[in-house]
């Protein structure tokens, strides 16, 4: 089992993946994110009056808009899930390809559901706890780049935090067994995670958006993140089952050959 056949079959696990986050954020996202839309019309409809008063033959054309909403609600979130989820499931199988036979007595395919699950919660869950996604009319566009910032940063700690977890787990695992490895690689990672989170400014930019219309959007994105990583998981999983049985049929089968 090589680097290679993980990595093909983690690309293609990915793209069957995005097809799935596309049926799923097109039906349960898109509607939010059209009711965000709206509101943010709306809101500035309501400006409109008083700006046109300040600044006479000032006059927006389609505020620079390219690519119309159609196309942003279909072709683009295809496009968008299809790319993502093909270089995220390249990503995932790279990874579990690193950790085979490095945990335990896992086999391949546990390994790799490891690695499925751990990249949603550091990733997607954890990091959407600190600082969960926002509607288009949420938010101060001055501070786009400061809140993406931190975002990041925060994803990135998750991510370091749960990749020095996995080392004491695999340390503790031989000398103190499963149970004190599980309990002391968690605790590290909730403790650093924690931490990190109450230090790193916290953002509050809601305003008077309506609470059901932000509360329908902020559940529809993390179901979309679910979707992915679980389909990623999944596919990838049986995929690497399925390898890991005919590698180990080859192998069964030259031994016996070879005691002829």
């Amino acid at each position: 089992m090589t680097a290679r056949a993980f990595l093909v079959r983690g690309l293609l696990a990915g793209l069957l993946a995005g097809f799935a986050v596309f049926i799923v954020a097109f039906t349960a996202g898109e509607p939010h994110v059209q009711a965000a839309i709206d509101v943010e019309e709306a809101n500035s409809a309501a400006e409109a009056p008083a700006a046109e008063g300040a600044e006479p033959g000032h006059h927006d054309e389609e505020d620079g808009t390219v690519v119309s909403r159609h196309n942003q609600r279909t072709w683009g979130l295809l496009t968008g899930s299809l790319g993502i989820g093909t270089a995220l499931g390249g990503i995932v199988a790279l990874v579990a390809a690193g950790l085979v036979g490095r945990i335990g007595r896992w086999s391949p395919g546990q390994s790799t559901a490891f690695v499925a699950l751990a990249g949603f919660v550091t990733v997607g869950l954890v990091p959407f706890l600190k600082y969960p996604a926002s509607p288009p009319a949420v938010g101060n566009p001055d501070t786009i780049g400061s809140r993406t910032g931190e975002y990041f940063a925060y994803m990135l700690i998750s991510v370091l935090a749960a990749a020095a977890a996995t080392v004491l787990a695999q340390r503790l695992w031989r000398e103190g067994g499963a149970y004190v490895a599980v309990v002391a690689s968690v605790s590290l990672y909730l403790m650093v995670v924690v931490v990190a989170g109450q230090l790193m400014p916290t953002v509050n930019e809601i305003g008077d958006f309506p609470a059901d219309t932000l509360w329908y959007f902020r559940r529809a994105s993390i179901i979309t993140q679910a979707t992915m990583w679980a389909g990623i998981g999944v596919l990838l999983v049986g995929m690497v089952d399925k390898l890991h049985r005919e590698t180990t049929a080859t192998t069964e089968r030259r031994k016996l050959a070879a005691t002829l």
